[in-house]
């Protein structure tokens, strides 16, 4: 067999009735974006996204509720042709947790677009602008063998960057797309060191990209990275591009659209954060209730090797913070013999933040790991050999990813990634530290366990909370917080980088909040974001927390330290609102708890409350507050 990741083999086909199933969707419905994501998650041909995207536009211009799903405004503009990626976006997106309305400019007028105060762009206020451009359109395509091409590459870097300054401008994030590099080779395998080939030219701009994003709080779209997992000589259709101006071949367009989606996702905060392990012929081969510790493969031959390959997956996810844990049916002590006991066992006990091996169902063990995860069941991806398993958890728990899997487990760890379930905007200190946080939260268990009360036990823990306004330095981390907290999330407003930008060092009040106690670091979890809105009142606009540290006093905590910033700015009054969503129901009574007095007459979704300062008491807390900026 062999991969061919423009066919989303992750993924299943679509029903037979799925157009039937596309018109049937009805404004006003319930539960409509959980039927649309379910929708959105097969393998589509273009006329079946095309036909799913019309659904949702339909959707979305009558205003119907489409949660979970995120909403999300996009903005292409093209170099290209662009007509076939803007009708197949809106499925791959609900595939990924949005809600996307996409706008597609006319060909050509990139600069005119974002620099002209009248555009479209600028009158539709976009949430994010996608720019299609490649080598031919930033005069790349021609090679450069007098001297100039370091200059030319330079023109080229600038041209986009003052792109990306003025969609930043906006108040939008720009979505930078790396350049592929033809096949063509001039110089055949001295092409990359020759200066001034197209190919040196292309990855010099390429490696210059990553500057301009963080400049402008942009993220990058790898098209050059999807470019070379299809293979060049299939990407570049010269045909196609002669005679329509399709920048690359028509087959490779689902797959480009899936892993825009991605982005989007992830700008969205809808990347999944648990990969949750079966074991038997998953993670080795063979059975070991049945065949022992012998009789497992790992490691020697073809078939060994590609089980710890699964594991050397694994174990790389967890590095860049994503959580494991296991979901096995086995007897619990025979699971974790190979863990403890096999020498060729990568993966070990210590590095499952959850370990589930029991004869219970499958989906009761997923909702068992997201509860005491605290975290929610569509952050879960569950990797399993056994169609018969993944149908039935695709069945009871729609919201868990389950990739589809080949015979052959040498491809798992091609699929799992190729689904891009776990795609990242950015990468901080606390999400490397994810997964170690997650083993500490099991040593604060037992503590906790032991304890006689909770002040008790949060004494015992040792907390210490810090306090600053935003910065440059976290803004990324910030920015992250803002679009992925759905629980503890007060309005669950969303800002991209450059709207964070702002709000640095401005008239409007923010604090970014820290915790640590005895068992580690559990870093940024928590943000307000407070906006002056007359002499004497800050009307709170975001309050979110990470769910990890619930129970511990710190909100009571950060509300302390933002009434001392209010009173000293001459506030005398705050203004808080809770704004209900499918998911935040659990911050509902956070202003009563508060001691914050709720505005009559206004009904659900918002609801708005008051709290007077002069009157204001803080009660004694749990944890040290370190020195405050």
């Amino acid at each position: 067999m062999s991969f061919d990741p423009t066919l989303l083999p992750w993924l299943l086909p679509a029903p037979d009735d799925f157009r039937e199933r596309c018109r049937a969707l009805a404004p006003g419905s319930q539960g409509l974006g959980s039927v649309v994501q379910s929708l959105a998650n097969h393998s589509l041909s273009p006329a079946q996204a095309n036909t799913l995207s019309k659904a949702i536009h339909r959707l979305c211009h009558a205003s119907s509720d489409l949660s979970p799903l995120a909403p999300f405004k996009l903005s292409i503009l093209p170099g290209a042709t662009y007509d076939f990626i803007a009708a197949g976006l809106p499925a791959a997106a609900a595939r990924h947790g949005v809600a996307l309305e996409v706008a597609l400019a006319p060909l050509g007028q990139i600069e005119q677009e974002v620099l002209n105060p009248a555009s479209s762009l600028r009158l539709s206020r976009p949430d994010g602008v996608l720019l299609g451009i490649d080598h031919r359109w930033l005069g790349l395509d021609v090679a450069e063998l007098d001297g100039n091409a370091e200059a030319r590459v330079i023109e080229a870097v600038d041209r986009v960057a003052q792109l990306a300054e003025g969609i930043a401008d906006l108040g939008a994030a720009p979505l930078l797309p790396t350049i592929p590099t033809p096949g063509d080779a001039l110089f055949g395998s001295y092409d990359r060191r020759a200066a001034g080939t197209v190919r040196a030219m292309v990855e010099h701009f390429n490696s210059r990209l990553p500057e301009v994003c963080a400049r402008t709080g942009g993220a990058i779209l790898d098209v050059a990275a999807i470019c070379e997992t299809v293979g060049s000589s299939r990407w570049f259709d010269p045909v196609a591009y002669n005679l329509y101006k399709l920048p690359f071949a028509s087959d490779a367009v689902p797959l480009f659209c899936d892993m825009a989606a991605r982005v989007l996702g992830a700008l969205r905060g809808k990347a999944r954060k648990c990969l949750v392990l079966d074991l038997d012929n998953t993670c080795w081969g063979g059975v070991i209730g049945d065949d022992g510790l012998e009789g497992i493969r790992i490691g020697g031959g073809a078939e060994g090797e590609a089980f710890a390959s699964v594991q050397r997956m694994a174990l790389s996810l967890k590095q860049r913070g994503v959580i494991l844990a296991v979901c096995s049916k086995n007897d619990d002590a025979n699971a974790r013999i190979p863990f403890q006991q096999h020498p060729d066992m990568l993966l070990k006990e210590s590095d499952i933040a959850v370990f589930q091996a029991n004869w219970t169902d499958k989906a009761s063990n997923l909702e068992a790991i997201a509860a005491t995860l605290e975290i929610g069941l569509d952050a879960l991806v569950l990797l399993d050999d056994n169609g018969a398993e993944r149908a039935q958890v695709r069945a009871a728990l729609p919201m868990v990813a389950c990739p589809e899997l080949p015979n052959d487990p040498a491809y798992y760890p091609a699929y799992l990634l190729g689904a891009g379930y776990f795609e990242s905007v950015s990468f901080s200190s606390e999400d490397r530290l994810r997964s170690q946080s997650y083993a500490a939260n099991a040593q604060r268990a037992e503590v906790k366990s032991r304890s006689r009360n909770l002040d008790d036990y949060l004494s015992s823990l040792e907390m210490r909370i810090g306090f600053s306004p935003f910065d440059a330095v976290n803004r990324a981390r910030i920015a992250q917080l803002v679009n992925k907290t759905n629980q503890f999330n007060l309005t669950t407003r969303r800002y991209t980088e450059a709207q964070i930008a702002a709000l640095e060092g401005g008239a409007d009040l923010t604090l970014q909040v820290r915790l640590s106690d005895r068992y580690g670091d559990f870093g940024m979890i928590g943000l307000i974001i407070a906006r002056r809105t007359e002499d004497d009142v800050f009307d709170i606009d975001t309050w979110l927390m990470s769910c990890r540290v619930l129970g511990r006093k710190v909100e009571e905590g950060m509300l302390a330290e933002l009434v001392n910033r209010a009173r000293d700015a001459g506030a005398t009054r705050l203004i808080g609102h809770y704004n209900r969503t499918a998911k935040n129901a659990m911050v509902a009574d956070h202003y009563d708890k508060l001691g914050f007095t709720r505005c009559v007459d206004e009904a659900p979704p918002l609801q708005s409350y008051w709290l007077d300062l002069d009157g204001y008491r803080p009660s004694v807390l749990p944890f040290s507050v370190l020195a405050s900026e």
